[in-house]
């Protein structure tokens, strides 16, 4: 974990077999009559997430001009596949200890100052403002609600790590916790809360991605990493029926200082320790995948020498040669408002949400360190083992629709560039929490994994070029249907829709929000909502025929075409 007025909208999509009233909605809305420029201003700010909407448009083509663009899921061309826990998430190492993490916004004061007591100071990143961050008490991993809606998202990675991973002690007994951390430590994992997160693990088809301390307290007397914590937290693992099915060295090498390494890390000492941990690692756990550098902070907004000064990942590849199984980096393509004082370069808005330059970013960056991997370890998987919509605990609008957008952009772009996982920061905690960190609740980019979840497959495929550079489209085959597909239509435009035409029929999910940056929402006009035993609700299309359809402006559209016959998908 890098430490760095809306209107409403209508909650139905039309197709050719609406009623007449629906007709004239459409036209009134979008087919250039006098009344067209004030309705669309009312979609301006709708946002609809749907699967489908395969049949139709309210407007004839006449009305609405040339005729839209007919794509054709049968023979869209196979690109490559992901791996079937692609979309995962993270809970921070942080959250199993407990300590203190980032601050809510609604908490921050702009005037406060940075007054702390000395093991505070402790517990908080080198460099950072101790005033954005609050204690938390260890996340309940066994409660029903969370262990539910992960199981939900199931199979998946669970990556544990993050910036306090690098200093966190693991105490191996059943004695008492030590009332303060060993010297060279800044916090302490006991052995029930460890098994706590294999049990979470277990019971929601997780599989465990982890780093280790690389603090201090973890070196001899000539400051080489030794592997004695790591064996005993190894070994622990294993002695609860447990395993670890993938592991980075540390978190984050690019800011090794800010992580808690000893004063004065470089590339060389780096060097010495990954010669020191990977013969132990392919010892002490020979099935564990070893990725690497787990960097971040290169290629795009970042700042290069934040608090401490930068470790660059080619200098690190270039002295430890091809070591990793698989290359893995950090992916943040802003900083919160948290972080504001690291400059306005480091930031985004909430009005930027839908633009082509926010949303490219990702690109950007995977471009800089698929550029790396191909030169030092070519061939090898790249993960994305950290990311979300900005570092420094997520944007105030990270846990509202707006953000839907993004999450599932990326996961369309980066599938098609070629990336095996994408582990998202975090399940359960900040701004970016995928669940609500006080009551586990869903947020609206849970709705958007689950979706995903559902209806992607693993096989990603050529949807084509779209016929608006403001339209994104992405392709999978359809999960669990052979000769399916299923699409992901993106349309950025916040004034304008976009048509495209279909030639077979299917299902649609439509969810929409009363505002976008609103954090509840409907499935094809009905309130996502938990049950009373916090199950989750049917999730259930709404059929519809073929032909032309309609992508409402600042929508996200899944179409789902079960019968797409498609080549590439049996």
């Amino acid at each position: 974990m890098l430490e760095v007025a809306h209107r409403h909208s209508p909650s139905k999509m039309l197709d050719s077999s609406a009623p007449a009233e629906g007709q004239a909605y459409c036209q009134q809305t979008f087919c250039g009559n006098t009344g067209s420029m004030k309705n669309a201003a009312y979609w301006g700010f709708s946002v609809s997430v749907g699967l489908a909407m395969l049949a139709g448009v309210g407007c004839s083509n006449s009305q609405r001009g040339a005729r839209p663009r007919s794509l054709a899921p049968s023979s869209m061309p196979r690109l490559g596949t992901v791996d079937e826990r692609f979309q995962s998430y993270n809970v921070e190492m942080l959250e199993v200890t407990g300590g203190r993490f980032w601050k809510p916004y609604r908490e921050i004061s702009a005037t406060q100052k940075a007054q702390t007591t000395a093991q505070e100071s402790g517990a908080t990143p080198t460099g950072m403002d101790p005033s954005l961050y609050q204690y938390r008490p260890p996340i309940d991993l066994s409660h029903s609600r969370i262990r539910k809606l992960a199981a939900a998202l199931g199979p998946a990675y669970v990556r544990v790590s993050g910036t306090w991973a690098n200093t966190v002690y693991f105490h191996d007994s059943d004695r008492p916790t030590p009332k303060t951390p060993p010297k060279g430590f800044n916090g302490v994992l006991t052995r029930p809360q460890w098994k706590g997160l294999v049990d979470f693990a277990h019971a929601v088809n997780a599989q465990i991605v982890t780093s280790f301390a690389t603090s201090a307290g973890t070196r001899d007397a000539r400051g080489l990493w030794t592997p004695e914590q790591a064996r005993h937290f190894i070994q622990y693992t294993q002695s609860i029926g447990g395993s670890i099915a993938a592991a980075e060295f540390m978190n984050e090498p690019t800011y090794a200082a800010m992580g808690g390494a000893p004063k004065g890390y470089d590339v060389a000492a780096y060097t010495r320790d990954i010669a020191v941990f990977r013969p132990f690692l392919k010892q002490a756990a020979p099935g564990v995948v070893f990725l690497g550098p787990g960097s971040v902070g290169e290629g795009g907004v970042l700042p290069m020498s934040l608090n401490g000064g930068m470790l660059p990942s080619e200098d690190l590849l270039k002295a430890t040669g091809p070591v990793f199984d698989v290359f893995s980096y950090h992916l943040y393509a802003a900083v919160s408002e948290r972080c504001a004082s690291l400059g306005p370069a480091t930031q985004t808005t909430a009005a930027a949400a839908l633009s082509e330059e926010w949303l490219s970013r990702p690109d950007k960056i995977d471009a800089f360190y698929t550029g790396l991997r191909n030169r030092f370890v070519p061939g090898k998987p790249v993960w994305i083992t950290e990311t979300a919509d900005a570092a420094c605990g997520g944007n105030p609008w990270a846990s509202t629709f707006l953000d839907i957008f993004r999450y599932l952009d990326q996961l369309g772009r980066l599938a098609k560039r070629g990336l095996q996982v994408h582990m998202h920061n975090t399940l359960a905690s900040s701004d970016y929490g995928l669940l609500d960190e006080q009551t586990f609740a869903p947020r609206p980019n849970y709705w958007a994994a689950l979706l995903w979840r559902k209806l992607m497959g693993t096989t990603v495929l050529e949807a084509g070029v779209a016929p608006n550079p403001n339209l994104h489209l992405y392709a999978h085959c359809f999960r669990g249907t052979p000769g399916g597909v299923a699409l992901l239509v993106i349309n950025m435009d916040r004034t304008t829709p976009h048509d495209l035409e279909l030639p077979t029929s299917g299902e649609r999910y439509t969810l929409t929000a009363e505002n976008i940056e609103d954090t509840h929402l409907q499935l094809n006009g009905k309130e996502l909502k938990l049950g009373a035993e916090d199950d989750l609700p049917t999730i259930a299309g709404q059929p519809t025929g073929s032909g032309s359809l309609t992508f409402a402006p600042a929508s996200v559209t899944f179409l789902a075409i079960p019968q797409a016959n498609s080549a590439s998908c049996r």
